[in-house]
């Protein structure tokens, strides 16, 4: 299996994790999350989704629950600013290195502030993309917070995917 920065970063932190491939193109009529949820057969509220928004027209990314959707008034909140939107996908791409679908808050090109929704420290391990459809990388929040250098904040909109 290809190592993606994701994974390699892991590896030089020395993070205990374990790598979830799956077929990218199960249930390809739904989002990435979700197919990702459908295929490895997983808890929707502990796979994370990462989504790279603009606050204040600054790339932020936000990790939210597939069983969620973003709430971006909150998000603005958390990361000091007024208003945030959905990023275009060709300046998330450019900026974290990886494809829309594939997007991981781990080993981005350019480290973007992030933020976590709170509901990740319920979980003993969750599951986000290890950088490329296709594969998932379960690990421990707290691991996951401290190498994206993220914040946790309620970030996530209960009840809407």
């Amino acid at each position: 299996m290809a190592s993606t920065p994701a994974v390699r970063a892991l590896e030089r932190a020395s993070v205990p994790h374990t790598l979830h491939p799956y077929d990218p193109g199960h249930g390809a009529d739904q989002g990435h999350g979700e197919a990702a949820v459908a295929a490895l057969g997983a808890d929707p509220r502990r796979v994370f989704k990462t989504l790279v928004t603009r606050v204040d027209g600054v790339l932020t990314v936000a990790v939210v629950p597939v069983a969620t959707s973003l709430d971006l008034k909150a998000l603005a909140g958390a990361a000091g600013g007024r208003k945030a939107v959905m990023a275009e996908p060709a300046d998330a791409e450019r900026a974290t290195g990886y494809v829309v679908g594939g997007i991981s808050p781990l080993g981005q090109k350019k480290a973007l502030p992030t933020v976590v929704d709170e509901s990740a420290l319920e979980f003993g391990t969750v599951l986000v993309s290890a950088g490329r459809r296709g594969l998932q990388v379960e690990l421990p929040p707290a691991d996951l917070i401290r190498l994206a250098r993220a914040r946790t904040a309620p970030v996530a909109r209960r009840g809407q995917p």
